[in-house]
């Protein structure tokens, strides 16, 4: 659980490393490339923690997959409340499709 916990906490911040600036057009490129390098910091304090932990008990596809599927989740979230752009169907069925794929790589053969 604190994997999941401290990648949902890394996340949360690289997406706002990757796509918070996209608020601030205005703003010069190279004080958001700082901004967002001074953010991914802490995303990365976070982020290498949860996968040292992590690889006790998950593979290394296994962690890779559990952070896309986190990654997945905040930004949706992300781009409805934060960016205020419509979630529609196809992103929510694309989404959908990669999160079913998951189970692929959980699945004990």
């Amino acid at each position: 659980m604190r994997t999941v916990i401290l990648l949902t906490v890394s996340n949360v911040f690289m997406t706002f490393a990757w796509y918070g600036h996209l608020k601030f057009k205005q703003t010069a490129l190279y004080k958001v490339i700082l901004i967002s390098w001074l953010i991914a910091f802490v995303e990365y304090c976070f982020q290498v923690p949860a996968n040292r932990i992590g690889h006790k008990q998950f593979s290394a596809a296994e962690l890779k997959t559990i952070q896309e599927v986190i990654a997945l989740t905040i930004f949706c979230a992300f781009s409805v409340f934060y960016l205020k752009e419509e979630l529609k169907w196809n992103y929510i069925l694309g989404f959908l499709m990669i999160v079913g794929a998951s189970v692929l790589i959980f699945k004990k053969w």
